[in-house]
């Protein structure tokens, strides 16, 4: 039976390569060369900055409203809302540390706060996904009906382009 979620599983199911491009970039720190590397942080960013925020805008826009309805508790996504907030300030970290990305080499000071990024970025967007379909997305199918799921995804839709239009 199909769920009423499955656009959104979907989502989750394209941007994850680009999750675990993440955790890809940052095992080569120190192993490939800077060129290559430089690309990887530069796709990772526009990736982060132009996809992924604009999604977690449309998420606090349209999902999570409706979650906490469903749950009668305004304050059950709050907890996904802080999780937004650091990895926006991450992607900021990595705007700045790509910035740096400029030289023949890398500085162990460099490497070591890049990989950190890197990694803690993987780490906190594949367990927000986790949550979200574990937690939030079975609820929805239990309790959404057709018409409230292609409404709460046409908000979510509106939200992202919005954010993207913001971000340029």
């Amino acid at each position: 039976m199909p769920r009423i979620t499955q656009p959104l599983r979907d989502e989750h199911k394209d941007l994850l390569p680009h999750i675990e491009a993440l955790r890809t970039a940052a095992d080569s720190i120190g192993m490939a060369p800077i060129a290559a590397l430089r690309n990887e942080v530069e796709a990772a960013y526009t990736f982060l900055s132009g996809h992924l925020i604009p999604h977690a805008k449309a998420e606090e826009a349209a999902l999570y409203p409706t979650v906490a309805r469903l749950m009668g508790a305004p304050e059950a996504t709050a907890t996904m809302i802080r999780e937004h907030v650091e990895i926006g300030s991450m992607v900021g970290e990595l705007g700045v540390l790509r910035g740096r990305l400029g030289g023949e080499t890398l500085t162990p000071v460099t490497a070591s706060y890049l990989r950190h990024v890197l990694y803690g970025l993987h780490a906190l967007v594949k367990m927000h996904f986790l949550n979200e379909e574990e937690v939030f997305l079975p609820l929805l199918d239990a309790h959404l009906s057709e018409g409230e799921a292609r409404e709460m995804f046409a908000r979510m839709e509106r939200a992202a382009h919005d954010a993207m239009a913001g971000a340029r």
